[in-house]
C-alpha cells in the first residue's frame, strides 16, 4: 500500500493508468488517485509536461507510486506494449482513465473545416480505440477493472459550429459502450466485474482559467478537482451499476 493514501478504500493497492495525464484534468486525477492509495501510471505525448504532473503528484502524496510514460497512443502496437508493460511491472491493471482531449470548432456549420475532423478523429476516437483494445484483457483480469471515458454534453446535443467535435465525442462514447457490452458478456450470469463508463461534463474549468478571466461565471462547468473526485468515486460503486452508464456531472440534456 502506498504511504499517505487511503488504505481502506476501493482504490487502495489498485493500479490505474491515466491517458492524457499532463493537462489540468490529468494533474487533478493523478493527485486524487494517488491520495486514494492507487499506483498511478500516467502517459502523455508531452514528455516535459508529463514529468511535471508526475512530480507534482509524487510530492503531494509522499510515498505514492506515480510514474510517467511517454506513449504514442495513435500507435496501437505502442499502446499494447504500454498496457503489457504496466501489468507486468505492477502485477495487475485496474483502470484506464481516458483524458486525451482536444477541441476544434467553427463559427457556423458551413464553415466547418474537415481538417478539424481529421485531427479530432485521431485525438478523441483513435486513442479510445487503441487504449480500450490494449487494456481490455488486463482489465478483465482485475477484480475491480474500470475503463473511464471523459466526454462532453455536446455529443448528445451537437451545435452547428461543433460538428466535428460532437461527432468525435459521440463516436468515442459508442465505442466505450461497446466495450461495456463486452464486459457484460464476459461476466455471464453473475454480471460484470469490470466496467466501462462515461463521465460527461459541459466543459472543464481550473484555477488558471479563473485567474485569466476573473469575471467569467463558467456556468455549468465542472472543476477539474470535481472531475477527479468523480473518477475516483466510480471504484466505490459496483461494476454492474456503472457498466455501460453515462454519468452526468452537468445537467443532463
Amino acid at each position: 500500500m502506498n504511504g499517505n493514501g487511503n488504505d481502506n478504500g476501493a482504490l487502495a493497492g489498485a493500479v490505474v493508468a491515466v491517458a492524457g495525464a499532463a493537462g489540468p484534468a490529468g494533474r487533478a486525477a493523478l493527485l486524487r488517485l494517488a491520495e486514494a492509495g492507487a499506483t498511478v501510471v500516467a502517459s502523455d505525448a508531452d514528455a516535459a509536461r508529463l514529468a511535471e504532473a508526475v512530480d507534482a503528484a509524487r510530492y503531494a502524496h509522499g510515498g505514492a507510486t506515480v510514474v510517467g510514460d511517454t506513449v504514442d497512443l495513435l500507435d496501437l502496437g505502442a499502446t499494447r506494449e504500454w498496457a503489457t508493460r504496466t501489468e507486468k511491472e505492477f502485477g495487475r491493471i485496474d483502470g484506464l482513465v481516458h483524458l486525451v482531449g482536444g477541441w476544434r470548432g467553427s463559427a457556423t456549420f458551413a464553415e466547418t473545416d474537415l481538417a478539424d475532423w481529421e485531427l479530432l478523429e485521431k485525438l478523441l476516437i483513435k486513442t479510445v480505440q487503441h487504449t480500450s483494445l490494449a487494456f481490455h484483457d488486463g482489465l478483465l483480469r482485475s477484480d475491480r477493472g474500470r475503463y473511464l471515458l471523459i466526454s462532453a454534453a455536446g455529443a448528445s446535443k451537437p451545435t452547428a459550429g461543433n460538428a466535428a467535435y460532437a461527432a468525435s465525442k459521440a463516436a468515442a462514447e459508442a465505442w466505450t459502450l461497446a466495450l461495456a457490452d463486452a464486459f457484460r458478456k464476459a461476466g455471464g450470469e453473475e454480471g460484470p466485474r469490470t466496467a466501462a463508463a462515461i463521465l460527461i461534463v459541459k466543459a472543464l474549468v481550473h484555477d488558471a482559467m479563473r485567474a485569466e478571466r476573473p469575471n467569467a461565471k463558467f456556468a455549468g462547468f465542472t472543476d477539474v478537482t470535481e472531475l477527479a473526485e468523480a473518477i475516483a468515486g466510480v471504484w466505490d460503486r459496483p461494476a454492474q451499476e456503472v457498466n455501460g452508464s453515462r454519468l452526468w456531472l452537468t445537467p443532463q440534456l
